[in-house]
């Protein structure tokens, strides 16, 4: 069972808005920071107590960035109060015509997928821009009968939408144990058997093999993975990438050159991108 668990909350206000909160939440993401909430002034930002020290700022060079005000107030927040919490900030999403993602608390919409998520700390409710890319690139690809796999699958929303798009077979996988828990209770929420949810690293795509890869994760543990995604790869199969910025692209695609993959095509959304690789 999940323990409860102690968060600090930062509440960041930042001055102009963009690009700043982009640059702001992917170097709070490398210093260990979970979970985000992105506000009309700028971000919320949560890490667990255990993982926080007095210093954890010190490395955000956005923060001292003489083109950009940021400004935060800390606060603690006791994993029970999370609910309460998102509920204030989580707005559904729409992307495109045919997809929205909502909170068990939204109307239910008309629409052909509706994914319903209950985010708590995970990562990947559709605000952020990649998850955002990375449902659209989902809604144009054809997943009939396909195997699929989310890598690093945050609240589990890129796997049920590959499901709902007809997958035959979807693993998700992430590493962090609140998130393994979040993806099983969203995948159950959205009844899809056919959804397998893993906690741990890229060591269990140990003969496995798949038509189609999602990995929305960070240019680092990308470019560390992606040899491993191409001998997961079926022939003919593609890999969705995000989770960096469009100058990261060059290294990205070199990377996958190395293992036989092409470049095909990329959406690109606040400097951020989302591309679409083929084997």
């Amino acid at each position: 069972m999940q323990k409860n668990t102690t968060y600090i909350e930062y509440t960041f206000k930042v001055t102009p808005r963009e690009p700043a909160t982009d640059i702001l939440i992917a170097e709070l993401g490398e210093a260990g920071f979970e979970s985000f909430v992105e506000t009309e002034e700028g971000a919320l930002a949560y890490i667990k107590q255990e993982d926080w020290n007095e210093n954890i700022l010190n490395d955000i060079q956005i923060i001292e960035h003489s083109n950009f005000s940021v400004e935060h107030v800390m606060a603690t927040i006791e994993q029970e109060n999370w609910n309460a919490t998102w509920e204030q900030n989580f707005n559904p999403i729409q992307v495109g015509e045919a997809c929205v993602v909502r909170a068990p608390f939204h109307e239910k919409p008309e629409v052909q997928y509706d994914i319903v998520i209950e985010p708590k700390m995970s990562f990947g409710t559709g605000h952020h821009e990649t998850t955002h890319m990375m449902l659209a690139h989902i809604l144009n690809h054809d997943f009939e009968n396909k195997s699929a796999l989310d890598m690093g699958s945050g609240t589990g929303v890129l796997a049920i939408l590959a499901a709902m798009k007809g997958a035959k077979s979807v693993d998700a996988i992430d590493i962090d144990n609140w998130c393994y828990v979040n993806a099983l209770e969203n995948v159950e929420r959205n009844n899809h058997k056919e959804i397998n949810v893993f906690e741990g690293d890229v060591s269990l795509l140990k003969g496995k093999k798949y038509d189609v890869i999602i990995a929305n994760i960070n240019r680092n543990i990308l470019l560390a993975d992606i040899p491993s995604y191409a001998k997961s790869l079926n022939k003919n199969g593609i890999l969705f990438l995000s989770g960096f910025y469009v100058e990261d692209i060059i290294a990205i695609s070199l990377k996958c050159n190395e293992v036989g993959l092409k470049f095909e095509k990329n959406l690109e959304k606040n400097n951020w991108v989302a591309v679409k690789y083929v084997f």
